[in-house]
């Protein structure tokens, strides 16, 4: 048997699969397929009904899972008007309705208030624990869940399309409409049922509570009906594979193929290059002094092969996280 790999998996994960589930998912096909018994984890939870970009992490790369959660993403997302529900999303009931219909205009002007540091609350069906329970453990119960807003910044918010109301709906719309309409084709002053937009965030953003204030700020009501995650820390959707081209790799024994290298998650920290005597004090958690590097963090290697994640501080390293991945000798 070969040994467990380390590194990373991008997962475009399909709506409908929790992010545990991908974990399992990964972990099944390895066993499956004769692998080495290998640590796998996820690099930022992606809610059942969203997908895309999911970072799994094998090995080794496991001490990097918490860094992803840190880390920014990219989401693609269609609000829409006129019924908000108790998850806010497509999965909840319906909790308040409104006949109001926004503007393109009033889109395009609304949209500046959510770009930049914002305050937040996050949604009564999410992960956040309220007094040692998941808030939607709690929500699911029938108790009324009350989160306290926090801090999170939307670094840009785009307007990708918009779709009209139809002339049933909203006799100030144009009398012959026939289908969806792209942006290009929407006027300033013409209403909305829908809108999607693109949002690079930082850690801790609800897509679905920035839906849901966006249409409070229009003066109506909302909740998300399609959410992908196309970037997550450095990965990309072009990096991302489906679970069957996994599993058809995977036995055709080809995985390695496939994965990302532990470092891949790291691409914005410069390298620390060690020799072997400095790597063999690293590996044993020693500091090391007199360093002339800036104060910062470091991905610490050997050659080819990552030691460690070290803080620099006045000069000297020490160990944040250490790797245990064998040299290329060896």
């Amino acid at each position: 048997m070969s040994a467990p790999l380390s590194g990373w998996l991008i997962l475009d994960k399909p709506k409908g699969m929790g992010s545990t589930q991908g974990v399992s998912a990964v972990k099944r096909v390895l066993r499956q397929n004769g692998y080495a018994k290998t640590k796998v984890g996820h690099g930022g939870t992606l809610d059942p009904l969203a997908q895309g970009v999911l970072p799994i992490a094998l090995g080794e790369a496991t001490k990097l899972a918490g860094r992803m959660l840190d880390s920014d993403k990219i989401y693609v997302f269609t609000v829409q008007f006129g019924a908000e529900t108790s998850t806010l999303d497509t999965e909840g009931e319906v909790v308040a309705t409104s006949d109001v219909r926004p503007a393109l205009a009033d889109v395009e002007a609304v949209l500046a208030r959510f770009t930049g540091p914002i305050e937040q609350v996050p949604p009564a069906y999410s992960a956040l624990k309220v007094g040692g329970q998941r808030a939607y453990d709690l929500a699911r119960a029938g108790e009324v869940v009350e989160l306290k807003a926090r801090a999170v910044t939307i670094h840009s918010l785009l307007l990708r399309h918009a779709e009209l109301v139809s002339a049933s709906i909203s006799p100030q719309a144009p009398a012959e409409r026939d289908g969806g309409w792209t942006l290009k084709q929407v006027q300033g002053d013409e209403l909305l049922n829908e809108i999607t937009l693109t949002a690079h965030v930082s850690k801790g953003t609800y897509i679905r509570s920035l839906a849901r204030d966006i249409a409070y700020a229009l003066g109506t009501c909302g909740h998300v009906t399609y959410l992908h995650r196309t970037k997550a820390g450095p990965f990309t959707q072009a990096q991302a594979i489906s679970l069957d081209l996994l599993d058809e790799t995977a036995k055709g024994r080809g995985l390695e193929h496939l994965l990302l290298p532990l470092e891949a998650g790291l691409d914005d920290i410069p390298a620390l290059h060690l020799d072997q005597t400095s790597a063999q004090a690293v590996r044993q958690g020693r500091m090391l002094s007199d360093m002339p590097q800036s104060s910062g963090l470091y991905l610490a290697k050997l050659g080819a092969v990552p030691v460690a994640l070290m803080e620099i501080t006045d000069g000297t390293a020490t160990v944040v996280r250490g790797f245990n991945l064998p040299d290329v000798a060896e």
